[in-house]
């Protein structure tokens, strides 16, 4: 017996609509709090060191236990995600974020804060693998790349809104209304997300071919009624699935086979070189800037300037996503920000360290564009693709831990130089892993990426070498 083998090649060939992006809106407002609730840590952790309600040491908990609960919420939202759906799963990890703000808020004392924000860090985790993943199995081929860069670019705009409201909240009413207002509208997004469907993609890898039909033919409906099936697509032809193959849901130890070690060793190494690259540069370089001379105003003003480049960074990724591709494009940027971090030591002016730090910037939130939100979900096939992608973001994840103790050894014993060479020398070794092992997705459906996989070694080689 054979299952529908139409449900991908169905989505794939849906008209850009409303639906689209409704779902693109419901899924980046539950990532936005997300993301919002990280960047107020630091604006909250200050205002409880000068009203006395916590320590140094205790804000160092408070920063280690968000990572180890993002590092849990990532591995079980792939585990989770793959066995009881896409909808269960995004739900789910935001129902335990918006309530754990809830209790933040109210919490009594700092040791009370941290225990709920190891809560919080298990929501915040898991929403970064299901909202990215969740959003490939649903976009057409050829909106799939470009469509992840806007989720990025959104999300990523949390960072101005959290601090100017830390700024104009914090000093007035105290750090409690930060958790408050990122749970309420934590809880606000789950109640409004409740009208999402499950992944067609995902109902039919289960063997549930009869949900999967009902739910892309409500899709076709809503955005313009019935398509012509017959039509040709940009993307490969989807392959025919069996009932055997559908009722395999997929096991943590087939990301180690010998159909998926590349994959996986690909999807590990860019969010590795992501978080590496991230938290040593963006996340110390005002502490170089003053370790160099600069004042502390200075420094925060070369800064903001700098940081300016996420925005267009993620703008030249929308541009690229879909011409150049994420395995190239992967490539190409890690050469590029290589390139300039070579060059970052010898910049004497501010107006050249500004540029360069812009240029850099730029292009970390181009790569963060192509890999996390785009390339990492698309490498795995669907009954594996948020176990793979957890896994690759709980190593980055696991990975952040140790940067910054790395950091502060390569810039006490080298300086700059120390700290650039290693942002240098991890970039290239993406190049390189991305390069030979990668492969490229763009206009691809999903499905014709993992045939890719499925293929002998031999074979997979030259489909790959004439597709590219």
């Amino acid at each position: 017996m054979q299952m529908d083998a139409s449900i991908g090649g169905r989505l794939d060939r849906l008209p850009l609509s409303g639906f689209h992006w409704r779902l693109l809106g419901l899924i980046a407002a539950g990532m936005y709090f997300d993301s919002f609730d990280i960047y107020i840590a630091g604006t909250v952790l200050a205002a409880m060191v000068h009203s006395g309600e916590s320590t140094l040491g205790q804000n160092a908990t408070f920063v280690s236990v968000t990572f180890i609960g993002m590092m849990t919420g990532a591995w079980l939202s792939g585990v989770l995600g793959d066995r009881f759906g896409r909808r269960f799963c995004y739900q789910f990890n935001l129902g335990i974020y918006g309530f754990a703000s809830i209790a933040a808020a109210l919490a009594p004392s700092i040791d009370w804060l941290i225990f709920f924000r190891l809560v919080m860090g298990i929501g915040m985790g898991a929403e970064i693998v299901v909202g990215y993943g969740t959003l490939s199995e649903f976009i057409p081929a050829s909106w799939r790349g470009r469509f992840g860069t806007i989720l990025n670019l959104i999300i990523n705009t949390s960072l101005f809104l959290s601090t100017f409201l830390g700024w104009l909240i914090v000093p007035q009413y105290g750090w409690r209304w930060m958790f408050a207002i990122a749970g309420c509208g934590a809880l606000f997004v789950w109640f409004l997300r409740k009208s999402m469907p499950e992944s067609p993609r995902w109902l039919a890898s289960r063997g549930r071919a009869g949900e999967a039909r009902q739910i892309v033919e409500r899709i076709e409906a809503a955005c313009g009624g019935p398509v012509d099936r017959t039509a040709s697509t940009t993307a490969s032809p989807t392959r025919e699935f069996h009932a055997n193959e559908a009722d395999d849901s997929g096991r943590l130890g087939d990301l180690f086979s010998r159909r998926l070690l590349t994959r996986t060793i690909t999807a590990i190494t860019v969010l590795v070189a992501l978080f590496t690259v991230n938290y040593a540069f963006v996340s110390w370089i005002p502490t170089f800037l003053v370790k160099q001379g600069h004042s502390v105003s200075n420094s925060l003003g070369i800064t903001a300037l700098m940081f300016a480049g996420g925005p267009v960074g993620s703008l030249i990724a929308f541009v690229l996503a879909e011409r150049v591709g994420r395995k190239w494009g992967i490539v190409l940027f890690s050469l590029v920000c290589a390139g300039f971090g070579a060059a970052y030591p010898f910049a004497q002016s501010a107006v050249a360290i500004t540029a360069l730090g812009f240029a850099i910037t730029a292009g970390i939130y181009v790569l963060s564009s192509f890999s996390v939100a785009t390339y990492v979900p698309e490498l795995f096939p669907t009954e594996l693709r948020l176990r793979g992608s957890g896994l690759a973001n709980t190593a980055g994840r696991a990975v952040s831990i140790v940067v910054p103790y790395a950091v502060a050894g390569a810039f006490m014993r080298f300086g700059i130089a120390g700290v650039l060479t290693l942002i240098v020398g991890t970039l290239l070794i993406q190049a390189l892993i991305v390069g030979v092992l990668g492969v490229e997705t763009k206009q691809r459906s999903l499905e014709a990426i993992a045939d890719a996989a499925a293929s002998s070694p031999a074979l997979q080689g030259s489909a790959r070498t004439a597709a590219e």
